[in-house]
This record gives structure tokens, C-alpha cells and sequence, in this order.
């Protein structure tokens, strides 16, 4: 059993299951879905006569659009959260497509309405809105379909997320259960509160025996801090009760070795030792849909995962599906790509293992939380590598012609006795190939097999 000490969490060690995992869906579903206006934090900014960060007003959009929030506060939008065309047999049978090994709808966002049936608040999707268990009946879908489940919680920050005014509905009493109670700016967030914030994580873990449990940043606040290892002791050692090997994610503010790093929407510029994950969406504007958004293509979406898997991570994808329930199909388009291109070059990552290198090439990535726009496109000559102990893969991130050279595979560090043949995955087998201290040459077909990225794949004999 797990104590809250440090010492006793870092005996925690991430899961096989997740290593090979590779690939999860991330599902923004919620009230903010129905205003699907510029992004998931429509609830915050609605209140706040000010541009947001991104340089948008939306006090005054909501004003042109809904009303004064005193009028047509967030809550108004519940009623008109349907869910009227959901199908969640329909949406695994997606994720399944995109070729993701786990699921992870968000339990509970910043806004405070939980999209389960919670005992702690009547402010949840089971008993207002779809009027649906939107997680447990997810649950029992992703579980039988056997893939690996998680929940996100995004509570924390909810005692910061609302302005109170005195005209604004967000200050009336019987609404506190959604909005949290009317409080100044800086005021921190009390122990009671605090307190029912674990209960409600603790009903979480109970109720849905997560394999994995996601975290937003909320929780990083200072008068969090004792409150963070006894999630984890609690969570792992639920696990143990279940026999199930679990993760927990985390952005920031833990110790080496006690639970799973999270980037979000940015990578890393080289392997990390200790597993990470990154979790970004199909666009890049919102996490939750959004009219107008900007997607992006399936060729940064297979790089991204190639490069993270090479560095030793997993890759969270999110979608946002509409409040009626329909995921867009610019976004269903991207996770059958995805899927497409996994069907062919899918034993070069599910199971894989980073290798002395995660690559080479000169296209550079940024490091850190939010700074995926920062990263320019790869090139031909930009190669990841992963590894099994039978195989060593070598991912081609553009089309090189008729030779690849990969400089980084040397009879230093690989026995060339040990190669027993070079292969194309979804193309031919027996292909010419020279290795010499200057690395590695390939002859290649005169035209590639496949789209985005193509998979060398060395097969190796045994020691």
C-alpha cells in the first residue's frame, strides 16, 4: 500500500500497458460546446468585459448574441445542451479507427458541470442538459470494446474560473453550486471547498475505476499542495483493490518518478528517461468545437506522434464533438487518417521503445507547454526512430527519393551482421542497403507506398 510520503509514491512505476499504448483520445465535451465560439473558456471570458489573450471579446459577443450575462448567464446554455444526436457506439467505433488504445472523455471541465451523475452536485449532465451519464455510458462502451479508460478532472480551477458582479447571475446564491460562490478575485480558495473538490475526485476515481486520471492545471495552486499526494496514495491504491496498473497525469509541481508528465499542445527536443505524454487536438484554436476552427493536416498529426513516441511519450489527441453529439467531420476525416496511416506503420510505434537516439535532421522542436505553433513542418531529411528487441524502425518524415541515408545507424551502434533484412512496411522486403561509419543507405522504390511518413523497417537476429 501507498502512504502520502514521496518515498512511498516514487515505488509507483508508469505501466507496460501504457508504454505500448502510444495512442489516446481526449474527448472536450460540455455546456461549451453549445456557444462553440472561439474556444472551451467561453464561460470565463463571458463574464470579463476585456480581450481575452487571444484577442477576443466575448462579453460583448454574448451581450450581441445571448444577452447580459445577468439575463442569459452560462447556465442558460444547459437547456440548450441536447445532446440530441449522440451515439457513443458511434464515436469509439471512430477512436477505434484512428487506431487509439484509450479514451479519456473529461469528466469535469473548469465551468463545474460534471458530464456524470455526481452526488455532490445536481449541476451535471445526468440530471440537467443530455440528462445522460455521459461518462459512465462512455465507460462501459470503450471497456467492452477493450481499450483502456480514463477521466479527466479540471475542478481545481473552478474557484478562479467566474467574475462576480452584482448584475451578473454568477453572484446569485442558488446558483453557487455551478459557479462556485460569489467571492473577490483573489481570494484563495477555501479549505471547505477544497475539501469537496476531493470528495468529488475521490467519486471519480470509485465510480469509474479510471486506468487513467488526467489533471489541468487548477490543482498547482499552492493550497493544493498537501492535497496532491493524497489523490495519488488514494488513486493507487484503489488500483491495487481493482488489480489494475494505473496512470496519473500531471503538468506541473511533482516530484521525478511518481506519476506521468503531461505536456500540453508542445513536445520535448529530446528523450525524456522518465515516460511523458503530450496532449494537444485535430486544430489548434480550441480544445472544444468551435465554429470556424483551424485543423490541422494528418501529416502533422502522424509526425507529431512519430516524434513523441521516439522521445519516449504517448500522444493524447482531443476532438470536440458538437453539442448535438455529432463529431465534425473535418475531425472524423483526421482520425481515419490517422488510423489509415497506423494500419500500415503501426508495429513501427504500438509497443515500440526509444532507441540511443530519437533521430536526426535538421528541423528543430521547441520544448514545453503551448508552443506547438512554434514548431515548423519536418523534412525529408528529418528521421525518428523506435525500436523492439527484434527490429529497428527508421521513420522517414517526407519522401527522400530513391536512397535514404540515415547517418545515425553505424556499425558502432549497430552490428550490421545483426541485420537480417531491409524492408519498406508497406512495401517491398530485400532492399539494397550499405552500412559504413558515415551510416546508413537504402535503395528505395522509385515511388512511395503510403502518405506522411514511411517506416524502414531493420528486422535483427537474435544476439
Amino acid at each position: 500500500m501507498f502512504d502520502t510520503s514521496w518515498d512511498s509514491l516514487r515505488t509507483y512505476g508508469i505501466p507496460d500497458w501504457f508504454r505500448d499504448a502510444k495512442l489516446g483520445i481526449f474527448i472536450h465535451w460540455g455546456v461549451y460546446s453549445v456557444p462553440a465560439w472561439d474556444n472551451e473558456w467561453y464561460p470565463r471570458f463571458m463574464y470579463r468585459d476585456e480581450m481575452s489573450r487571444k484577442g477576443q471579446n466575448y462579453y460583448r459577443h454574448h451581450c450581441d448574441t445571448w444577452g447580459h450575462p445577468g439575463t442569459f448567464g452560462y447556465k442558460d446554455f444547459i437547456p440548450m445542451f441536447k445532446a440530441e444526436h449522440w451515439d457513443p457506439e458511434q464515436w469509439v467505433d471512430l477512436f477505434q479507427a484512428a487506431g487509439a488504445r484509450y479514451v479519456v472523455p473529461v469528466g469535469e471541465h473548469h465551468d463545474g458541470f460534471p458530464m456524470y451523475k455526481s452526488q455532490y452536485t445536481k449541476w451535471n449532465a445526468a440530471d440537467m442538459g443530455p440528462q445522460r451519464d455521459v461518462v459512465a455510458e462512455l465507460e462501459r462502451i470503450v471497456r467492452r470494446r477493450n481499450l483502456k479508460f480514463g477521466v479527466s478532472s479540471h475542478r481545481a480551477f473552478n474557484w478562479r474560473y467566474y467574475t462576480y458582479r452584482d448584475d451578473f447571475d454568477t453572484s446569485d446564491p442558488a446558483h453557487a453550486g455551478l459557479y462556485s460562490p460569489a467571492h473577490a478575485e483573489d481570494e484563495p480558495t477555501p479549505k471547505e471547498w477544497i475539501e469537496d473538490w476531493y470528495r468529488r475526485t475521490q467519486e471519480m476515481i470509485d465510480r469509474f475505476e479510471p486506468d487513467v486520471l488526467w489533471f489541468d492545471f487548477g490543482w498547482h495552486a499552492d493550497e493544493f499542495a498537501d492535497w496532491r499526494p493524497q489523490v495519488l496514495a488514494y488513486y493507487y491504491n484503489q488500483s491495487r483493490r481493482w488489480g489494475r496498473d494505473v496512470v496519473l497525469q500531471y503538468k506541473d509541481k511533482f516530484p521525478p518518478g511518481v506519476a506521468c508528465y503531461d505536456i500540453e499542445r508542445g513536445k520535448l527536443d529530446d528523450i525524456r528517461e522518465e515516460y511523458w505524454q503530450t496532449d494537444t487536438a485535430v486544430s489548434y484554436k480550441s480544445w472544444s468545437h468551435i465554429e470556424n476552427d483551424e485543423f490541422k493536416t494528418a501529416t502533422t498529426l502522424v509526425h507529431d506522434l512519430v516524434d513523441i513516441v521516439s522521445k519516449n511519450g504517448n500522444l493524447l489527441l482531443n476532438v470536440g464533438p458538437r453539442a448535438d453529439g455529432i463529431i465534425p467531420d473535418a475531425a472524423a476525416d483526421l482520425l481515419r487518417d490517422l488510423g489509415a496511416w497506423l494500419n500500415v506503420n503501426g508495429e513501427a510505434i504500438y509497443g515500440t521503445r526509444h532507441w540511443h537516439t530519437f533521430g536526426e535532421g535538421p528541423t528543430q522542436v521547441t520544448t514545453g507547454h503551448l508552443t506547438e505553433r512554434e514548431n515548423a513542418g519536418m523534412t525529408a531529411e528529418d528521421i525518428r526512430f523506435t525500436t523492439t528487441k527484434d527490429a529497428l524502425y527508421a521513420i522517414l518524415l517526407g519522401w527522400p527519393g530513391n536512397t535514404a541515408r540515415v547517418q545515425s545507424v553505424t556499425p558502432e551502434r549497430l552490428d550490421p551482421a545483426r541485420v537480417a533484412d531491409v524492408s519498406l512496411l508497406g512495401g517491398p522486403s530485400g532492399l539494397d542497403w550499405t552500412m559504413t561509419k558515415e551510416g546508413l543507405t537504402v535503395q528505395l522504390p522509385d515511388s512511395p507506398t503510403g502518405a506522411h511518413a514511411h517506416s524502414l523497417k531493420l528486422s535483427l537476429k537474435p544476439h
